[in-house]
């Protein structure tokens, strides 16, 4: 297999500036390059007051910096700001389409379908709001290449409610085709909630071409901080969604006898923003825009077609996800017969190779695989051949170890 043009990031990264450190685990948190950190000091350092509430200078240039993070983050992925809000993660992003439209919109009887791939963020939200009102929920079948079954989700589709589908599974990494998928819903009726963390830090996503109506995902998962995420909405879907939190920022009006809810965005950001968080989030798509989500693509590909090379020659492997690296994201979820993925990824540690072990919060996909628990190898813009070497090395190691 021809190497293709290699991103050449690494010496941004703080963290793998430690000796001996192949870090395959972006899918659960990536790195934080030292233009995100160079950010969020700035901010800390000179521009620190709360936002949209004082008039003073200071106050001033944290609410620009803060708002230009969101018109930026629109920006990017082609929605507008005013559409675009400011979460914890993407999982209160999924919970917050799940009760405050949820509630509003499904009831008993409802169907709601949801595919056999998804993250438990956008499971669980669904399940309980099912519970609660009486509806029901429909798995949507994946084959046993990992892929969506659309020709089943056409048959489900008719007299539907919701949708929830990830653009990029955390586990088999299969990129479902969600433009098309939201074509299909529309056509339905159906509105459709994308679970997109896994997708925006890897691929092109233009979400003004996919066309959805809800699309949540989080920072940390795209070389920015913790603590935020995001919820992308169509405006009238936003306009008719109740907030989860009250509280201080979010109203327009507050009297004894009656509450009004500001407009969107504001309405879901009730009290102190993640200020600092925000403007990280806002310098990490900057990066990433600089860099080209192309390259990226790119990049990231080649890195997982070698891993699925690599990993292919190694005896009593069984990968999980499609064999052809156009169709999946920057992972690849595998078990090694008769060791426990714990095992595999404890030893893989002690050489410095960072895996994830376990259902990966996805149990329902578990169980399709007919897996307890896997290990999970996942690549950045900063992974390399080499670190692949080094991980199917170590997996030498681990079965030297079990013999």
């Amino acid at each position: 297999m021809a190497a293709t043009a290699q991103l050449d990031v690494r010496a941004q990264f703080p963290t793998l500036q430690r000796e001996g450190v192949a870090y395959l685990d972006t899918a659960a948190t990536s790195q934080t390059p030292d233009a995100v950190l160079a950010a969020m000091d700035d901010y800390y350092r000179h521009h620190r007051a709360s936002v949209h509430r004082g008039v003073y200078p200071l106050a001033a240039e944290a609410t620009e910096l803060f708002e230009g993070a969101r018109t930026r983050v629109g920006r990017w992925l082609n929605w507008a700001a005013r559409d675009t809000v400011f979460t914890r993660n993407a999982t209160e992003a999924l919970n917050l389409v799940a009760q405050g439209w949820g509630r509003r919109h499904v009831g008993a009887g409802d169907r709601i379908l949801v595919t056999r791939m998804e993250h438990h963020s956008n499971f669980v939200p669904w399940w309980s709001l099912a519970k609660e009102v009486g509806a029901e929920l429909v798995e949507v079948p994946i084959d046993d290449e990992g892929l969506l079954d659309l020709d089943a989700l056409d048959a489900l589709l008719p007299g539907a409610k919701v949708l929830a589908v990830a653009h990029v599974s955390n586990v088999v990494g299969t990129i479902n085709p969600i433009g098309e998928i939201a074509r299909r819903a529309r056509a339905a009726g159906v509105v459709t909630v994308v679970d997109g963390s896994q997708a925006v830090p890897q691929i092109p996503v233009d979400l003004g071409a996919l066309d959805i109506d809800f699309y949540a995902w989080t920072g940390h998962k795209a070389y920015g901080p913790t603590g935020i995420g995001i919820l992308h909405g169509r405006h009238e879907l936003l306009l008719d969604t109740e907030p989860l939190i009250g509280g201080g920022h979010m109203i327009s009006s507050v009297s004894f006898d009656d509450v009004r809810w500001a407009a969107p965005p504001a309405r879901f950001e009730a009290g102190t923003s993640a200020i600092a968080e925000g403007i990280g989030l806002g310098a990490a798509v900057a990066w990433l825009d600089d860099l080209g989500m192309d390259n990226v693509r790119a990049h990231e590909r080649d890195v997982t077609a070698y891993a699925l090379e690599r990993l292919g020659e190694v005896e009593g492997l069984t990968i999980h996800g499609p064999a052809d690296a156009d169709r999946r994201a920057a992972l690849v979820s595998f078990a090694l017969a008769g060791i426990h993925p714990h095992d595999v990824s404890e030893i893989l540690g002690r050489k410095g190779v960072c895996v994830r072990a376990g259902h990966h919060c996805a149990q329902p996909l578990m169980q399709r695989l007919g897996e307890s628990a896997t290990t999970r190898a996942s690549f950045g813009v900063h992974s390399t051949r080499e670190e692949v070497d080094a991980l199917v090395d170590g997996l030498a190691e681990v079965q030297r170890i079990f013999r």
